[in-house]
C-alpha cells in the first residue's frame, strides 16, 4: 500500500477502510449496460483483437508452438491456456504463469513466460506437470501460484513461478472440482470456487498461516439478507467418507458453477457461469452481493462470465466463456455501475473459443488474456489457443500502481533452496509509529492529530487515542477516586502489503467539549496495534500531551 491518508472522527469512525474509489462504497446495485471509460472498440487489429483507441496487442504464445523468446526457446507451449497471474522478478522484469485446461498426457499443468524489464520475452518453461484440467487458480502474497484441477478428485497445487522449486499438492484445501483461489492476506484466509452446477463457495483458514499443510475448510451459508456464515466441511479430502465436499454441509448455499475469483482490499470478487452473475463478498462485514446479473442487464454485451481480475482503480475485468468472445469491464461508482466491452476477439480463429486468464503486469499497464481454443486446426474443431498482451493507457490511481496489487518476487528467487511455502509465521509485523509529542488544545479540537504508521507486511492496524486525565470515577468505599478512560478518537486500516499511511485523528463533539473544560495540559496515550494474517500482534504506545508547554506562547486579544 502506498502512502495514503485515512480519517476518523471519534469512536463512530472506527473500522474505516483504505480502498480505491471504485471499491470504497457499499456494493449497492448490479451493473447496467453503459459506455466504457476507454471508449468504443475499433476494428480488428493484426492479431484479430478489437480494442479501444490507444491500445495495441501482441501475441505472446500459441499452443503447440515454441514460445518466441530472445534468445530463442524450444519450449512448446501447451494447449488450452486458461487462468493466469504475473509476478514481479528481482531483475525488474516479471513472470506470467498460465494454466492449461487439458489432460496430463497432452502436457497440461502450468507454464511460465519470463519477461525482461524492457518487456521482451526472455524464457519459457514448465512449473507444473502430470496434472489434469488445470483451469484457474490464484497468486499468493508469498510468491507462489495456486493451480486448481477442475475434476472431481481435483487438488490445488502450489507452484514456484521461477521454476526452481518443485510444485506441491495441498489436499487440505479440499478435493473437489477446483476453479480458482484467492488469498486475503490481512485475515490470513483463502477463498475457493467450485466449478459444479451446485458448487460451493469455500473458505480455508490455515492452522499456521501461511502454511497450507493443514487448516479448516468451510462452506458458505448465505442468508436472504446477504449475511454469510460458515460451516466446517467434515471431510475435506473425501478420503474418509467418499462424499463430495459440496454435499457434506447440507445447509450450505449452492452456487451455479463457480468460476474466477480475485481479492482486492477486503472484497472477494467471483463469478458463477450457470446464472451469469458477478458476486462481491465483503470479508470483513461478512456480506455478499451481486454486482452484475445478466438477467437484470439483458442489453449488456457481457454474457457468459468466467475469470475475473480487479485493478487498483477499482475496475473489474470479466472474461467471457463463449458468447461474442469479449472481455467485459465493470466500472463506475457502486450506485451506478456500468458494464461495457473492453476487447473482443474477432474472426474465424476465435469463433469456438473462450476468453480466459485476465490479469495485469506489475506496472498495471499491460493486460494479459488468453483465447483458450483459438486457431482451430480443422473446421469445427477446437484450436490449441493463444496468449495475448494488451498495452495502453489503463486507468491507475493518481499516485500510480499500488503495491498491494503486485505479486512477487517468486518463491524460487527468494528461497532458492526452499521451502516452497515459507511456513508458519511466528513474528509480529514490524510496526513504526511517528507522531508529535505535544499538540495544542485548539489545534486538536479544530483540526486533527496526524500519526505516521508503517508496517512491513500485510496487517490490520488499529489506532486509539485515549486519556485517563479528564474524568474521575468515585473510589469504592470512599477510597481514592480512579481515573476514567475516555476514548478521544480511533480508526483502523488494512494493509494488503507492507507500507505507510498517515492516520488523521479528529475528535468527536463530546471529546471536544470535555477538553474545553480543562485549563491544564492533558496527558493522552496513543495506542497502535498491528495484527498480521497469522494472528501475530505488534504494538506501540506513545504519550501525546494536549496543551501548550509551560511558558509557551499563547495568543491573546489585542488591547485597544
Amino acid at each position: 500500500m502506498r502512502r495514503r491518508e485515512f480519517l476518523a472522527s471519534g469512536a463512530l469512525a472506527a473500522g474505516a477502510l483504505l480502498v480505491p474509489g471504485g471499491l470504497r462504497e457499499a456494493l449497492a446495485a448490479p451493473a447496467r449496460a453503459g459506455a466504457s471509460p476507454y471508449g468504443p472498440l475499433g476494428g480488428p487489429d493484426a492479431n484479430g483483437l478489437m480494442l479501444p483507441q490507444g491500445f495495441r496487442s501482441r501475441q505472446i504464445a500459441r499452443g503447440l508452438q515454441p514460445v518466441p523468446t530472445q534468445p530463442g526457446s524450444s519450449y512448446m507451449f501447451p494447449v488450452f491456456p486458461d487462468g493466469q497471474a504475473t509476478f514481479r522478478s528481482g531483475d525488474g522484469g516479471w513472470i506470467l504463469v498460465t494454466n492449461s485446461e487439458s489432460l496430463s498426457a497432452t502436457g497440461a499443468g502450468t507454464s511460465a513466460v519470463r519477461f525482461g524489464p524492457d518487456g521482451v520475452v526472455r524464457a519459457a518453461y514448465r512449473i507444473l506437470g502430470d496434472t489434469n484440467v488445470n483451469c484457474a487458480g490464484g497468486p499468493t502474497p508469498w510468491g507462489t501460484w495456486l493451480s486448481g484441477e477442475e475434476m472431481d478428485s481435483g487438488l490445488i497445487w502450489e507452484c514456484d513461478p521461477a521454476g526452481v522449486l518443485r510444485a506441491e499438492p495441498r489436499p487440505a484445501l479440499g478435493v473437489f472440482s477446483h476453479e480458482a483461489a484467492a488469498v486475503d492476506p490481512v485475515a490470513g484466509k483463502l477463498y475457493l470456487t467450485e466449478d459444479k452446477p451446485d458448487g460451493r463457495f469455500y473458505r480455508f483458514t490455515p492452522r499456521a498461516y501461511p502454511s497450507l499443510d493443514d487448516g479448516l475448510l468451510e462452506a458458505a451459508v448465505v442468508a436472504p439478507d446477504g449475511t454469510v456464515s460458515w460451516r466446517e466441511v467434515p471431510d475435506p479430502t473425501t478420503a474418509e467418507t467418499s462424499k463430495p465436499t459440496r454435499g457434506q454441509v447440507p445447509e450450505s448455499t449452492p452456487f451455479k458453477g463457480g468460476e474466477g475469483i480475485w481479492y482486492a482490499r477486503g472484497i472477494l470478487y467471483f463469478t458463477t457461469k450457470g446464472d451469469k452473475k458477478v458476486w462481491a463478498y465483503d470479508a470483513r462485514a461478512g456480506r455478499i452481493e451481486v454486482i452484475y446479473d445478466r438477467e437484470a442487464a439483458k442489453d449488456s454485451s457481457l454474457d457468459a462470465v468466467d475469470n475475473v481480475t480487479v485493478t487498483a482503480a477499482g475496475d473489474v475485468f470479466v472474461c467471457e466463456d463463449g458468447g461474442n468472445q469479449e472481455l467485459g469491464l465493470i466500472s463506475g461508482p457502486a450506485s451506478a455501475r456500468e458494464v461495457a466491452p473492453f476487447l473482443r476477439f474477432a474472426g474465424a480463429d476465435f469463433e469456438a473459443s473462450e476468453v480466459c486468464g485476465v490479469c495485469f503486469d506489475p506496472s498495471g499497464t499491460r493486460l494479459y488474456v488468453t483465447s483458450q481454443r483459438a486457431f482451430p486446426l480443422a473446421p469445427g474443431q477446437p484450436g490449441p489457443g493463444g496468449v495475448f498482451e494488451v498495452s495502453g493507457p489503463f486507468r491507475l490511481p493518481p499516485s500510480g500502481q499500488s503495491e498491494d496489487f503486485v505479486f512477487g518476487p517468486p518463491a524460487g528467487e527468494v528461497r532458492p533452496n526452499g521451502p516452497l511455502n515459507p511456513g508458519p509465521d511466528g513474528a509480529g509485523p514490524k510496526l513504526t509509529v511517528g507522531s508529535r509529542r505535544r499538540i495544542p488544545r485548539r489545534t486538536l479540537a479544530t483540526k486533527e492529530l496526524r500519526v505516521r504508521v508503517r508496517v512491513d507486511e500485510a496487517a490490520e492496524v488499529s489506532v486509539a487515542y485515549r486519556s485517563a486525565d479528564i474524568l474521575r470515577a468515585p473510589g469504592l468505599g470512599g477510597s481514592t477516586p480512579r481515573p476514567k478512560t475516555v476514548t478521544l478518537a480511533r480508526t483502523s486500516a488494512r494493509f494488503d502489503r507492507g507500507g505507510e499511511v498517515i492516520a488523521r485523528l479528529r475528535l468527536g463533539r463530546t471529546a471536544r467539549l470535555r477538553l474545553r473544560r480543562r485549563t491544564r495540559p492533558v496527558r493522552a496515550r496513543l495506542l497502535v496495534v498491528a495484527r498480521d494474517g497469522a494472528g501475530n500482534r505488534s504494538s506501540v504506545v506513545q504519550t501525546i500531551v494536549i496543551g501548550r508547554a509551560p511558558g509557551g506562547r499563547r495568543r491573546g486579544r489585542r488591547r485597544a
